[in-house]
């Protein structure tokens, strides 16, 4: 039985993106709640000490590598499993999210010293396991240490000068150290293990939890799969809501969408989790004038105007044979997320551009309010100087916004503007320096929009601002719910998939399109 009463909260642990995990283990010359001392200079580190979760022997998460005795104590430094288990997973996010602040470990000892004040010094120390504990941290303390002992049995028992010791139950023996050690060893070895580059292998063991049973869900359903898949799976808080993508699923689903919807990566997006949202937007502001020292003082205030954004569901479906459902082999999850991210990237990537507002989102190209600059000429660009327009609009907006702005056309407009030179015979537009980069026409990117208009008359081919003033959210992300039944006789499984999400102009100041008219 562990003694809650002697539990005390001693460690900092710190955890990066890459999941190395720093922390104080012990820290030296000072004595713990029963009196236990363990000082500088008599730590030694056992091969390959394990990282467990809370002494748990079946949850090795981890391995430590190095250790320091420093001022501040026994500092260690490990790494978790990240990239190979799902408790190492698991482990990393509480750890991100402080929900894991402590550290406790195991040694042997081959004797100790008793104090004056009670308790032990212990001669030396060899460490065979450190748990990650998930305790708060108290100020000024450095390490989590749970006694299974008092120190009066601890004291009067001379067998023990030589036993395995926990600061924490249980107490390891030699053949469970060594069963943790070639547990340790095989979880190491498959999360150095190299995954192939598509999506053909069959699903190894230590695959992420919640994407396993999502695949289980897709490939049987939810009657057909364990309770502990069912867990692992997050339930919509939509009625009828199906299933909830796993979160690596939909990060990678949102990737794709900026292929196909690339105003996303320039745009604000946020998640909401209300049916719309509204913001204030300042229409007038104050106004201060010239007075003499007893003249009258003018009364100036400001007026606001209301934004509601209202998020609206987008919605396909695929059908799939239950025979490639049963392949193993068969990657399900990367067909659909392809699919998926085609039919929903270029659907909202319409709607970000040139959306009615009315059961879709507020395209950019038809919002209210953003200034307009025109090219002189009915259905083209002027035939002298024709960059002249395009320094114009460059200069119609605040200088801040211009300095954060973003040009967006599609690939035929570009295709014109890029054959524009300066007088010195330079071209305007500007290729990339670097790969990967962007290309940029007077010093701002250019973004390419394939639902942007052609040059030709009236039309708007070019807006040029500040896209932080276009706003997107996402107020269901992507859910789907399996239907075995209505394509039965054909031998096929249905999946229905949707997700909800709205967008619209915040600040049209931001912005000026360029319109094709003299």
């Amino acid at each position: 039985m562990t003694d809650t009463q002697n539990l005390e909260i001693k460690a900092n642990v710190s955890i990066d993106d890459a999941g190395t995990v720093t922390g104080i283990a012990w820290p030296f010359g000072s004595p713990d709640s029963v009196g236990d001392v363990i000082e500088k200079g008599t730590v030694a580190f056992a091969n390959s000490v394990p990282m467990v979760m809370e002494h748990d022997q079946q949850k090795v998460v981890g391995i430590w590598e190095t250790y320091a005795e420093t001022d501040k104590g026994l500092e260690v430094k490990g790494r978790l499993f990240v990239e190979g288990i799902g408790p190492a997973r698991d482990a990393h996010r509480q750890l991100k999210a402080g929900k894991i602040g402590g550290l406790s470990i195991g040694f042997r000892h081959t004797g100790f010293e008793p104090r004056a004040e009670g308790g032990r010094v212990f001669k030396s120390i060899t460490i065979n396991e450190i748990s990650l504990c998930r305790f708060p941290v108290h100020p000024g303390a450095h390490v989590t240490v749970v006694k299974s002992q008092n120190k009066e049995e601890l004291m009067k028992n001379e067998e023990l000068q030589n036993s395995p010791e926990t600061k924490s139950d249980p107490v390891i023996t030699p053949e469970e150290l060594k069963a943790i050690k070639a547990r340790m060893d095989k979880l190491e070895a498959k999360a150095n293990r190299p995954l192939a580059a598509n999506n053909n292998h069959p699903a190894a063991e230590n695959d992420n939890d919640e994407r396993k049973a999502f695949v289980s869900y897709l490939r049987r359903g939810i009657e057909r799969i364990s309770p502990e898949e069912v867990k692992a799976l997050t339930v919509s808080t939509d009625a009828n809501g199906g299933y909830l993508a796993p979160e690596e699923f939909g990060s990678e689903l949102i990737k794709l969408l900026n292929e196909y919807s690339p105003i996303r990566s320039y745009a604000r997006v946020l998640s909401i989790s209300a049916p719309e949202i509204k913001y204030p937007r300042r229409v007038s502001g104050t106004a201060a004038t010239w007075v003499s020292e007893t003249e009258d003082r003018t009364e100036s205030g400001m007026t606001f105007e209301q934004i509601t954004l209202t998020p609206f569901e987008l919605a396909t479906f695929t059908d799939v044979s239950n025979q490639l459902l049963e392949d193993n082999a068969y990657g399900l999850e990367g067909e659909l997320l392809a699919d998926y991210a085609e039919s929903f990237g270029k659907t909202e990537g319409v709607a970000f551009i040139k959306g009615t507002g009315t059961g879709q989102p507020k395209g950019i190209m038809t919002a209210t309010g953003i200034k307009e600059v025109k090219t002189g000429v009915a259905a083209t660009f002027p035939t002298t100087n024709p960059a002249d327009v395009i320094i114009g609009m460059y200069h119609q907006i605040a200088t801040s916004h211009a300095q954060n702005g973003a040009w967006l056309m599609n690939r035929n407009t570009l295709s014109i503007i890029r054959q524009w030179k300066d007088g010195t015979g330079r071209y305007l537009v500007l290729d990339p320096i670097t790969a990967g980069g962007v290309l940029t026409l007077l010093g701002r990117p250019i973004v390419e929009m394939p639902d942007m208009d052609d040059v030709g008359a009236g039309k708007f081919p070019i807006l040029f601002g500040d896209l932080s003033g276009y706003r997107i959210i996402d107020r269901v992300g992507l859910s789907t719910l399996r239907d075995p039944y209505s394509l039965a006789g054909k031998g096929q499984v249905r999946f229905h998939a949707r997700k909800r999400v709205g967008a619209d102009v915040t600040h049209p100041d931001r912005f000026v399109k360029l319109k094709v008219a003299a």
